[in-house]
């Protein structure tokens, strides 16, 4: 396999001779598209080292240079969307449309990385008591890791790197095992921008490099997004070796449709958000709630035409909505979950199962499915699905909706659809769950506000890029200062007072 996908450090592609090789799938066919060399914790570590090194220089550099290399890093990004679209959809699977919707969302992340230098200011008092002034500095923390998921390659990573490189750190990415070429185009990107050597490195691997970045103790702060029962492992493991970390889990995601919403904007709205991506999201709504019988049966009718004739196909074929998902063993376990509910009582409306692409009988294609009748103690409900299945959860009322939420242990993100301004206000207040939206299906914010759920889809204290960021990525130096003049001579021994 000439195909051999390594790690980037100090600046430069390294063709590693040890290690195992592990295949990296095309969703769409089936085959072997290249191999990636798993790295081991000792290589982890001397990457580590590099790092360290390197951020020594990088987090004395004035922040509006590190600002000025997140400039040039935006705009490679946008001259090179199309190819960095493509290499997403070759290893993931999704539309080249999707994937570069993923690039322009990344982007947004980048660009609020630009303005970092306003955030890092810190405060300064000036006689906070007689001849003394007191300032505040946030300062970069040093090494810095990420580890992201397959679902967004680009998108996720973005939402650290330039935060945490404009914040002065250097960082280390251990990206997904299942498409993980994007991240060194990201790498070349940002040697291209000005980045100096080793301030940006990604080190391929499994759960041994996961390890190892866990319990090296010059990495200071770890970020992850991924599944809750890893994310709470990762932030475990790391707060208990001192870590900062910000871990980020799954999601069962609902979407209430009231009885006075518009419901053709509510049927194009659960498509694109259920169906979206094959529905590998985790802000993919999978559980929608119609409020009354007749306004479920209304959406059902609406439905399943839409459903059952939703184009599937590779990323190569400009009328698919929807590609394949991202491995063999995704497509049987959403299959699987989906003769459950069948099992358990729920009504399956459409079956995607068993569905053939002319030509790509090998990928990894399943068409979408819908249920109906779906009730709380099922499967369906209580598993985060990650595919293209909507599961229908009837209510009598607004209130039962509202239980049925905050039954839920995930609370990432929630929508309402409705025309009343009074149930949506109530609802935006009441409901606990981290993102909302309001006729809104994918309540994603933009990269000037923070991303991240509530109970179990999130571990730490800290949201993931926009404001949070600064507070995540740097540490807060408090400093108080008295120069001799007007000093007088003598000891204080009483708790020193401002007043």
């Amino acid at each position: 396999m000439s195909n051999i996908i390594g790690n980037h450090v100090a600046g430069s592609r390294l063709s590693q001779t040890g290690g195992t090789l592990q295949d990296v799938f095309n969703p769409s066919t089936g085959d072997v598209s290249g191999q990636i060399r798993l790295s081991s914790a000792a290589e982890l570590d001397d990457v580590v080292k590099v790092a360290s090194e390197a951020a020594l220089g990088w987090g004395a550099t004035p922040p509006m240079k590190r600002a000025q290399v997140m400039f040039r890093f935006k705009r490679l990004l946008e001259e090179n969307a199309d190819k960095i679209a493509s290499t997403i959809s070759s290893e993931h699977g999704k539309t080249h449309q999707d994937a570069l919707g993923e690039v322009s969302r990344g982007l947004e992340a980048v660009e609020f990385s630009c303005g970092i230098p306003h955030l890092l200011k810190g405060s300064f008092s000036e006689q906070a008591a007689a001849s003394i002034d007191v300032y505040s500095i946030p300062q970069a923390l040093g090494v810095v890791a990420g580890i992201t998921p397959f679902n967004f390659p680009a998108m996720v990573p973005l939402w650290m790197i330039p935060n945490a490189l404009a914040c002065g750190n250097s960082f280390i990415l251990k990206p997904s095992e299942r498409d993980p070429s994007v991240t060194l185009i990201l790498a070349d990107l940002l040697n291209e921008a000005g980045l100096p050597d080793g301030v940006f490195n990604v080190v391929q691997g499994d759960k041994v490099v996961v390890d190892a970045i866990l319990d090296n103790p010059d990495i200071m702060a770890v970020s992850f997004v991924g599944s809750t029962p890893v994310a709470e492992y990762i932030y475990t493991r790391g707060a208990a070796n001192g870590k900062r970390v910000q871990a980020l889990g799954g999601a069962k995601n609902h979407m209430i449709i009231m009885p006075d919403a518009d419901m053709g904007q509510v049927v194009d709205a659960l498509m694109g958000a259920g169906y979206g991506s094959a529905g590998e999201r985790c802000m993919a709504v999978s559980v929608p709630v119609p409020v009354g019988e007749k306004v479920a049966d209304d959406l059902m009718d609406r439905m399943i035409p839409l459903v059952e004739n939703l184009p599937v196909g590779p990323p190569t074929d400009t009328n698919a909505a929807m590609g394949p998902v991202i491995t063999r063993q995704s497509l049987d376990r959403i299959t699987s979950l989906l003769q459950s509910g069948i099992d358990q009582g729920a009504k399956l409306l459409v079956d995607g199962r068993g569905i053939k692409v002319p030509g790509h009988e090998n990928g990894f294609f399943i068409g979408a499915s819908l249920f109906d009748h779906v009730t709380p103690k099922m499967d369906i409900y209580k598993e985060e699905i990650f595919g293209p299945v909507l599961s229908t959860v009837r209510v009598t009322d607004y209130e039962a909706a509202i239980k049925l939420v905050h039954g839920n242990p995930y609370a990432n993100g929630v929508a309402i659809f409705t025309r009343d301004g009074d149930a949506a206000r109530d609802f935006v207040n009441r409901i606990e769950v981290g993102m909302v939206g309001v006729n809104v299906p994918i309540p994603v914010p933009v990269g000037y506000h923070s991303f991240g759920g509530w109970k179990k889809s999130i571990f730490g204290s800290h949201h993931i890029y926009g404001p949070d960021t600064i507070h995540f990525y740097t540490r807060l130096k408090a400093v108080t200062s008295r120069w001799p003049t007007g000093i007088k001579a003598g000891a204080e021994y009483n708790f020193p007072m401002m007043s």
